[in-house]
């Protein structure tokens, strides 16, 4: 297993948004807004906390607006991957920015879900969980409990190593969300046009090389318009519950100053 956390983080927000319509008409996806943050703020933030150095993200529908924004960030540094001349799809996105992100195994972050950690950040207990030796890719699973927005099926079953294989119709899984770790190595020999993650999903899985690691605390998927609010609900919910918490551990140590007295 890992001890170090990878350095750099490719960003997927490209993608049209379709919909997500009639907001994503004159505004890209990744800058809707839930509960004060934009998506793409909520995944920077967490790239952050986990001490990310450099998120590359790549950019094509209202490119302009999304460099715009991106101007603000401080930190993780941000790299902007042009797909102004063409869509590349998620895959496509990744072999493209490759000379940017380098040769070490790196993270790759959804820019239209993100999630609340619960215990020990995913990110971390995602690098501690990677083990180049045995892995090609890891993902972050989900049960499906766990899961707000998401209305279709279960992505993979997991095997007591955490090995994935894909799920069939009606099988009880777990849901891929959202982050992974990769070594750059799978793309040697790729083309370089668009191309989908799942296809090497697929081969790293058919070689025993696809992993999963089930997140800890709640993972939130914004498609459409009408799955903002119920992705707010479960974000007050938790910022309600922390304030709980911090009263009564500031209660307590009151009580524990005064009997101390």
């Amino acid at each position: 297993m890992s001890t170090s956390m990878p350095q750099k983080a490719m960003v997927l927000a490209a993608g049209l948004g379709k919909r997500m319509r009639p907001i994503t008409e004159t505004l890209p996806k990744p800058l809707v807004r839930v509960a004060g943050r934009t998506l793409i703020d909520w995944a920077l933030d967490t790239l952050e906390k986990a001490g990310v150095g450099t998120a590359i993200v790549n950019v094509h529908y209202l490119a302009d607006q999304m460099e715009a924004h991106l101007k603000s960030r401080q930190k993780p540094h941000i790299v902007i991957s042009d797909e102004r001349d063409g869509l590349m799809d998620s895959a496509g996105g990744v072999i493209k920015a490759l000379p940017k992100l380098g040769a070490a195994p790196f993270f790759i972050v959804n820019a239209d879900t993100f999630w609340l950690d619960r215990g020990t950040p995913n990110l971390e207990r995602l690098a501690l969980a990677w083990d180049g030796e045995t892995m090609d890719i890891l993902l972050m699973v989900a049960d499906f409990e766990q899961a707000t927005g998401h209305s279709g099926s279960v992505d993979f079953l997991m095997d007591a190593d955490g090995r994935l294989t894909r799920a069939k119709m009606g099988d009880t899984g777990v849901i891929y969300a959202g982050a992974i770790i990769l070594d750059p190595r799978i793309f040697a020999g790729a083309g370089s046009g668009p191309q989908s993650l799942n296809a090497y999903f697929d081969a790293a899985a058919s070689k025993g090389r696809l992993f999963g690691m089930k997140m800890g605390g709640d993972w939130i998927t914004v498609g459409t318009p009408d799955a903002i609010a119920p992705a707010e609900v479960v974000v007050a919910q938790r910022r309600e519950k922390h304030v709980a918490q911090r009263r009564e551990t500031g209660v307590a140590g009151r009580r524990g100053q005064d009997e101390a007295g």
